[in-house]
């Protein structure tokens, strides 16, 4: 496991995130002015269809004012600061990654959020809370990174209340190898994914009740097809984050899916 974490962590390692954002975001006005959520939707969203698929997630999910969430796998922040701003709940971010977590609580205090949303550094296979004390919980683009599923699902289940929420949007295995390298691995060394159904059987057996599950490929095949039209991306965007190979990344994701070798997975279980 240890080897496993290693990898991933370096995947997303990130060396003097803060700095380039800080850099990265002059464009959208001197330091001491507050940003808006929808200002970093480019830059803060790491998963397919950005802040939309957050957004219909959160629909899915019953997000509403007097919960509690958990996103796990927080990134820099995007999909905590978006919950919190839209629907008015208390987020909580856990990432493997320090300087994600560094550079989120930058952001946050950026957009005047920091009562309403905060980060830890934290593995998803051992979540530093007490048992039942969210309402929901997140899961958007992280399960691919995770060999030990069954004690990813048992932990998110551990910190659940009984009925409460768990969401997730991700990437899932199709039967054909996929290219590398992708968004969240550069080798298949650090990528574990699974099909549809075994992620499904997987959060089953870890005391879940299946609310909505669907096949969200074809609209991850026409998100890819609309920004191939539209060129480059705005500024600043996710290439500040992952580095200049982020266009190959992205690319091979696109790829990967329009040739049915991943799919993409949305689904919503309740906490029996």
């Amino acid at each position: 496991m240890t080897d496993a974490l290693d990898g991933v962590r370096d995947h997303y390692r990130a060396t003097g995130l803060t700095e380039r954002l800080k850099i990265a975001l002059t464009v959208l006005g001197p330091e001491d002015q507050l940003l808006t959520p929808q200002q970093l939707g480019a830059l803060d969203h790491f998963h397919t269809r950005g802040l939309a698929a957050t957004a219909d997630l959160a629909q899915l999910a019953g997000i509403s004012a007097d919960m509690s969430v958990l996103d796990v796998g927080s990134g820099v922040g995007g999909p905590a600061r978006f919950l919190a701003a839209t629907y008015g709940c208390r987020v909580t971010g856990i990432d493997l990654s320090e300087p994600f977590v560094v550079a989120a609580r930058y952001l946050t205090q950026r957009t005047g959020q920091s009562e309403h949303v905060s980060f830890h550094t934290a593995s998803a296979l051992d979540l530093p809370f007490d048992g039942n004390c969210f309402d929901a919980v997140l899961l958007q683009h992280v399960a691919m990174n995770i060999a030990e599923r069954a004690r990813l699902y048992r932990e998110i289940r551990r910190v659940l209340r009984p009925g409460g929420r768990f969401a997730t949007f991700d990437v899932v295995a199709n039967g054909r190898e996929p290219y590398y390298p992708v968004p969240w691995a550069r080798t298949p060394t650090t990528s574990f994914l699974l099909t549809a159904n075994a992620t499904r059987e997987a959060i089953e057996q870890a005391d879940f009740r299946t609310l909505t599950c669907r096949n969200d490929t074809e609209a991850a095949k026409a998100w890819f097809a609309e920004l191939r039209a539209s060129g480059p991306p705005p500024s600043p965007n996710l290439g500040v984050v992952m580095g200049p190979d982020f266009a190959e990344l992205t690319t091979n994701l696109g790829r990967n899916l329009q040739e049915d070798r991943l799919g993409i997975l949305t689904a919503v279980f309740e906490a029996a």
